[in-house]
């Protein structure tokens, strides 16, 4: 018979398991980086305090349901009467697991730029034209395959003032939700060739070169439609040594 672990051997595996997460994912940057100036005033400063019940945190806040959402969330080109500005995209990926295993009923949500690179925010006031018809928000639910899709416009590149002479290059906001709002992971995507990588601190706080690679999408000429959107494939892995960069703790 064998006989049934000890304290010191559950501890032991405990342990084991906590090393095998932090060293898939090592190529997290730091949360306070410097070239990054606001993750000064933004990543946490104290330690982390667990929380006694995290499942009851989770049973007891905020929920959403799925006829919360609708197909119109997820074209964001079709949500105000006019068409919006810019160049037509689809976006579409996949939400998978460490395993490759799709992740279903996921709510992905979007937020970006509009094509001038302009947010409808009260404290984005650089001189760049805001967009009457587009508000540069959407979400949607992963299907059975784990897939998500999204129509909207190519952001612009926007200043945003971390240095001298500093622009953002071209990126979509991607938050990915699990079955409450206390599980969440955010993340950005960009698209290819933008000349402007090189001087992005936020990208380049992500040092594993494999790990900066996937932040970025693919063109995928299959997913283009014809006289109607380009069309760029970015899935989103959640855990293990091929996870999705996620910005946490800012």
């Amino acid at each position: 018979m064998t006989s049934p672990p000890t304290q010191a051997d559950i501890d032991l595996e405990i342990a084991a398991i906590r090393a095998a997460r932090e060293g898939a994912r090592t190529h997290h940057p730091d949360r306070d980086y410097a070239p990054y100036r606001s993750t000064a005033l933004r990543h946490p400063k104290q330690p982390l305090v667990p929380l006694k019940d995290p499942e009851a945190a989770e049973l007891t806040g905020p929920v959403f349901g799925v006829t919360d959402v609708t197909a119109l969330d997820s074209d964001l080109t079709r949500q105000h009467p006019g068409e919006p500005m810019g160049e037509r995209i689809t976006v579409q990926g996949r939400v998978l697991d460490r395993d490759g295993r799709p992740v279903r009923g996921q709510l992905v949500e979007i937020w970006q730029a509009n094509a001038a690179g302009r947010y409808p925010h009260q404290r984005d006031d650089h001189p760049a034209p805001l967009d009457p018809n587009f508000t540069g928000v959407g979400r949607c639910l992963t299907d059975d395959e784990g897939g998500y899709a999204f129509t909207t416009v190519r952001p612009g590149a926007y200043p945003w003032r971390n240095h001298l002479n500093a622009w953002r290059p071209a990126h979509i906001h991607f938050s990915v939700f699990g079955t409450a709002f206390t599980q969440r992971l955010v993340t950005q995507m960009y698209f290819p060739g933008d000349p402007l990588f090189p001087y992005d601190p936020i990208l380049n706080s992500v040092t594993d070169e494999r790990a900066r690679r996937r932040l970025v999408a693919a063109y995928d000429h299959e997913l283009s439609r014809p006289e109607w959107s380009l069309g760029y494939r970015w899935d989103i892995v959640l855990d293990g040594p091929a996870a999705t960069w996620t910005e946490e703790g800012r």
